[in-house]
């Protein structure tokens, strides 16, 4: 199966689609994104952009998702900035915390952190209290 993002005029991700492989393979019987997204246009219509994605993220840096931006000069889905303060890593195009969180954290072992936007910090989840 291949994944193809159909992106709007702003290169923000509308939707994905799944693509049985023999819908994107040339005459040769090889995987062809062109093939794919003419495939695409034939549903959706001649006049919708698409890309291809994947699911492994083997290329495009991310899965795109709705509300992902299409960065071509990356040749990378880019998801939606979690905080303002937070920057991108180039070489992920994910989002970093301008601080690393906490060495402690260990979801299971019950210590978490969420990110405090207002002080640019990590701040300790208490667990919730549970009486008899």
């Amino acid at each position: 199966m291949a994944h193809f993002a159909q992106i709007d005029e702003n290169n923000i991700v509308l939707t994905v689609t799944v693509v049985a492989d023999t819908d994107c393979q040339d005459e040769d019987g090889n995987e062809a994104e062109d093939v794919g997204i003419a495939f695409n246009k034939s549903l959706q219509g001649e006049n919708t952009n698409w890309i291809q994605t994947s699911y492994n993220n083997r290329i495009r840096k991310n899965f795109a998702g709705i509300g992902f931006t299409w960065d071509a000069n990356r040749d990378a889905f880019i998801p939606p900035t979690p905080h303002v303060s937070w920057v991108l890593d180039e070489n992920t195009c994910q989002w970093e915390a301008p601080v690393p969180v906490p060495a402690d954290c260990d979801p299971t072992k019950g210590i978490q952190y969420e990110w405090d936007e207002d002080n640019i910090q990590w701040v300790l989840v208490e667990p919730p209290e549970f009486g008899l």
